[in-house]
């Protein structure tokens, strides 16, 4: 044999190497969630046992290359990742990719970081051992608002269990953190101008435990909240996973723990404490006294400084008008400003808070109860409640979380933009007889009854994760997961491409993971 045959073998040979055939990579399954909107299998598959190159430019070279070496697979001088623009003109957006595994190479094209992010989350999903199936993908979601939300005001979890969620989040292409850090149970984030809202309004000295109105506490005080050192960290790290953290610092209801920091926000003029109970307490912020409108901007201001995203959320949710009504100063401002209901109150001051937040560049987004119609026809103290005559600003962005399908419709009719967290199928704190693995994945953020002209209305969709009943760490990760990754799909894979069958056998992958990382998680298979 002569040595020119000799070589030319021992290249083909390499190549057959590093571009596996079909019999290499027997009954390889593409199991991948969030689903892909369009992909199509090839022969073979792609060898990253002798390691990977990468070529092109992109700023995921640390993390992609800390989590291929998590599956073991090392940088090297084996196949290559490639990574280029995309072909113009495209219908890619921001988030989109496409993705070709052919024979010794990978090629991850998009139109910037967000895209190519998401087309290494698809990728780290393809690797099998040390392969990836050949295949062709182009992804675009069909929502642009996923949003994962954890309610930290009840219990305090803490920076390392927060980089954990958005870690998860990451990988399941969400792209929103919306992060409930002040309630009436605690202030949990520090403002240098008010130093008592975490000094005093971050501890509370017992909590009830069980369920509503259980009469049971757990016998030690709670206490907690971030530094606006470590808000910067986290905030910087969600932006390296493609997540803006969007913070809520609710007005003019749940605001106990402010009002037991500073009495002069409340309206009844009484000194309180933190409280122990959850639920709903009926001091409000005294809207009708400009200190109060001045501390509420004197908040966001430093909240501005914390955090990039253009939403910033508000609450708005469940205020007890009593307060307002047994008020004398209250009904006399209500009076001289022809202001007829405390709905039309909420909302006037609703609006200023708005064209506040809408000057330094950002939107406002609320509960619907901002709009001014009461959705609560159960709570004793409401069932009188008027609907407002005041218009809601139409810069708002409407978190619909009660009602049905008219007020949908009427808030879309008005050009609001929504976002729909429907809390019988969003809500995580619903146990997994309400709210199973399949119905969470079935929940879709566009009404069936809602006329398609309204469609482009709805941003997209959230899941909550209310935590009075979930002290530990385990306690909410049992109730996220695996509901999360139901809502992740829906969020990014169209309606017509959804399948509950493949999702449920993807989730096996999904919970292996998860068993590495000690994650906790609940029941994938219905409850009865």
């Amino acid at each position: 044999m002569s040595n020119k045959l000799r070589l030319l073998i021992i290249a083909v040979a390499a190549v057959f190497i590093a571009s596996c055939t079909t019999h290499d990579c027997p009954n390889q399954p593409i199991e991948i969630i969030p689903y892909p909107n369009q992909l199509k299998t090839g022969e073979g598959c792609v060898n990253l046992a002798k390691g990977f190159q990468l070529i092109g430019e992109t700023n995921h070279t640390e993390y992609l290359t800390t989590e291929l070496k998590a599956q073991g697979i090392e940088a090297g001088k084996g196949a290559q990742i490639v990574f280029q623009p995309a072909e113009q003109p495209n219908n890619l957006g921001e988030e989109g990719y496409r993705l070709l595994a052919k024979k010794k190479t990978i090629t991850i094209e998009a139109n910037g970081s967000k895209g190519q992010f998401y087309g290494i989350q698809t990728l780290l999903q393809l690797v099998n051992g040390a392969t990836v199936a050949a295949v062709e993908i182009e992804d675009v979601p069909a929502f642009g608002w996923r949003a994962y939300m954890l309610d930290e005001s009840r219990y305090f979890h803490g920076e390392t269990f927060v980089k954990q969620v958005l870690d998860q989040m990451a990988k399941l292409k969400m792209n929103v953190f919306h992060w409930h850090l002040v309630d009436d149970a605690g202030w949990r984030i520090e403002i240098k101008k008010y130093p008592l809202l975490t000094e005093v309004g971050g501890t509370r000295t017992d909590s009830e435990v069980g369920t509503w109105k259980s009469g049971k506490t757990a016998g030690e005080p709670h206490s907690g909240f971030y530094t606006q050192e470590q808000i910067k960290a986290i905030v910087q790290y969600a932006a390296e996973r493609n997540i803006t953290i969007v913070p809520e610092f609710e007005m003019p209801g749940h605001s106990s723990a402010a009002i037991a920091a500073y009495t002069w926000l409340g309206t009844a003029g009484k000194d309180i404490d933190v409280p122990v109970t959850f639920g709903r307490h009926y001091d409000n912020y005294d809207v009708t006294k400009p200190e109060v409108e001045q501390f509420v901007k004197d908040v966001l201001n430093e909240l501005f400084e914390l955090f990039p995203s253009e939403v910033i959320h508000i609450g708005g949710d469940e205020v007890g008008y009593k307060v307002w009504e047994e008020s004398k100063h209250v009904q006399q401002y209500m009076k001289e400003n022809g202001i007829n209901t405390p709905a039309d109150l909420q909302i006037a001051f609703t609006n200023k808070i708005s064209k506040f937040i809408e000057s330094k560049g950002r939107r406002m987004m609320g509960w619907n109860e901002i709009m001014g119609v009461n959705i609560h026809k159960g709570f004793e103290e409401k069932k009188d409640d008027k609907e407002a005559e005041t218009e809601l600003a139409k810069n708002v962005v409407v978190h619909f979380w009660k009602g049905d399908i008219n007020l949908i419709t009427d808030a879309a009719q008005k050009g609001y933009s929504i976002v729909n967290s429907l809390h019988s199928n969003t809500y995580l704190d619903y146990s997994y007889k309400n709210i199973s693995l399949e119905k969470a994945y079935g929940f879709y953020p566009i009404p069936e009854d809602l006329n398609e002209e309204y469609h482009k209305n709805i941003f997209g969709l959230g899941c909550q994760m209310w935590s009075e009943w979930t002290p530990t760490y385990k306690d909410v990760e049992r109730q996220t997961y695996p509901r999360i990754a139901a809502y992740a799909e829906t969020g990014w894979t169209n309606k017509e491409n959804k399948d509950y069958a493949r999702f449920r056998k993807a989730m096996d992958n999904l919970t292996q993971s998860w068993d590495k990382l000690n994650i906790n998680y609940g029941p994938l298979d219905n409850v009865e």
